[in-house]
């Protein structure tokens, strides 16, 4: 497997993430946009989403593309960061027009952060700004772990974070995946340094540990915030992106098969308390051959990258005052 230059979802041409955060909130959001609108769509797996706009994705819905996505942390406040993006968006004139009006398209989702030890005694909801904020800093290079919709996330045993990882298909077309990583579930297998999505890791990017060759048991497997941090904080949401040419039920396709990069890189996932969501990105810019076999690569690579995005997110996540438990890099990153 061959990962982009960057080993990131811009690596699709044309795509750009921007983060913000208040590390007194242990909260952020992240925003992918592009030098166009792009066509998307959505597949939810999780018992407890919460999204804005999701709706419209589905691929009998009259418009066709988007102008960002949003993930942010803050649970239902979280939200209103898609609102902060609209306001950006208009002011520099995109958006979908109906005769002399603009409507930026901004679907988003969210995880819920509120009860990990950040200070969200806020009087008017800081989201709105944050979104604003996030699509400003908007780069094709961005920083990874606790920054943006990542900041206050976690995992059953260590600390969670926003990851992104990329392959280039022998087809020539490029898959990326970001994602905020903050599942009731764990990232690593039981109690050790090694990951789940450790047999598709590609050159040692988070850590080269290897799969864990003890057998594990049920109970370890099936560990969850309640077992560890006790803390109320779940869910991952993702968006996968490509330079493919596809129609909306194609990018739904692909949004589907990249939820098998959850459920290989968190165990256990997709459970009735997460609310596991993946947007997919077309941006269109090359043609697909075999209809079938194209999308079916298109769809593995999605979930092999976000498998690897989950690890590179935990993998990536540094200390801060108030966290609740401890970084990998802190637990096991000198070993």
């Amino acid at each position: 497997m061959i990962p982009g230059p960057r080993n990131s979802i811009t690596d699709v041409a044309g795509l750009r993430v921007g983060n913000a955060e208040d590390h007194r909130l242990k909260s952020g959001t992240t925003v992918l946009v592009a030098d166009k609108p792009f066509i998307a769509s959505v597949d939810v797996m999780g018992g407890a989403p919460g999204a804005r706009e999701t709706e419209l994705l589905a691929p009998d819905k009259m418009v066709q593309e988007v102008d960002a996505l949003v993930l942010s942390g803050g649970s239902a406040f979280g939200l209103d960061a898609a609102s902060g993006v609209m306001d950006g968006l208009r002011a520099i004139g995109r958006g979908f027009r109906v005769e002399t009006a603009t409507i930026p398209i901004v679907p988003g989702a969210i995880i819920f952060d509120l009860l990990n030890g950040g200070d969200k005694d806020w009087t008017d909801n800081p989201y709105v700004a944050l979104g604003r904020q996030a699509l400003a800093a908007a780069r094709a290079e961005f920083a990874q772990g606790t920054v943006g919709a990542g900041t206050g996330a976690l995992t059953a045993n260590l600390k969670g974070g926003l990851g992104s990882a990329s392959l280039v298909l022998p087809s020539g077309h490029i898959v990326g995946a970001l994602v905020v990583a903050n599942p009731t579930g764990s990232v690593t297998m039981g109690d050790s340094a090694h990951f789940w999505a450790s047999p598709f890791e590609v050159d040692g990017e988070f850590g080269g540990r290897g799969p864990l060759v003890a057998p594990l048991s049920f109970a370890q497997s099936a560990r969850t915030k309640r077992d560890g941090t006790s803390a109320i904080a779940n869910t991952t949401i993702a968006i996968v992106a490509t330079d493919a040419v596809l129609s909306k039920a194609q990018a739904k396709r692909m949004a589907v098969a990249a939820q098998d990069g959850i459920a290989r890189s968190a165990s256990p996932s997709h459970t009735p308390v997460d609310g596991d969501l993946v947007f997919s990105v077309a941006t269109g810019d090359k043609p697909i051959v075999d209809p079938i076999l194209d999308v079916i690569h298109l769809g593995h690579a999605a979930a092999v990258c976000l498998a690897r995005a989950m690890a590179r997110a935990i993998y990536l996540a540094t200390p801060a005052p108030g966290d609740i438990v401890p970084t990998w890099q802190q637990k096991w990153g000198s070993r």
